[in-house]
C-alpha cells in the first residue's frame, strides 16, 4: 500500500472527483441498469467499477484495502482526463456524462 501521505493525498483526490454521494450513485446504478422487464438486486446494479467506487464511498480511509487504493487511483484518473465536451454533439455528452456518473461523477453537479 502507498505511504500515509500519498493515501492522504489520493484520498482527497477521490472524493474532490467523486461529487456525488453514496446514495446518489446508488440510485443511479440501478436506474441505469432498470429495464423494461427486470431490475437487478441493488447490490448488483451496475457496472463493477461503479459498484467498487460505491464500496469505497462506504469505508473509512483506515479500512481500505489495496485494491480499493487502485480503484481510487483509476477514478481520479479517469475523471481528470477528461477533456471538456462543449463542442461535442448532445448525445456525445449525454454519453460521456452517464458513463462518468457510473464511476459517481457528475460533470454536471458543481
Amino acid at each position: 500500500m502507498t505511504d500515509s501521505r500519498e493515501l492522504d493525498a489520493l484520498w482527497e483526490d477521490f472524493h474532490r472527483v467523486v461529487n456525488m454521494t453514496s446514495k446518489e450513485l446508488a440510485t443511479w446504478l440501478r436506474t441505469r441498469d432498470a429495464g423494461e422487464l427486470t431490475e437487478p438486486l441493488p447490490d448488483q446494479a451496475g457496472p463493477p467499477l461503479g459498484k467498487q467506487v460505491l464500496a469505497v464511498l462506504q469505508k473509512r480511509r483506515t479500512d481500505l484495502t489495496d485494491e480499493d487504493v487502485r480503484v481510487m487511483s483509476l477514478v481520479v484518473e479517469m475523471v481528470s482526463g477528461q477533456t471538456d465536451m462543449a463542442n461535442e454533439p448532445e448525445a456525445e455528452r449525454t454519453r460521456q456524462r452517464h458513463t462518468l456518473m457510473s464511476i459517481g461523477h457528475d460533470p454536471l453537479k458543481p
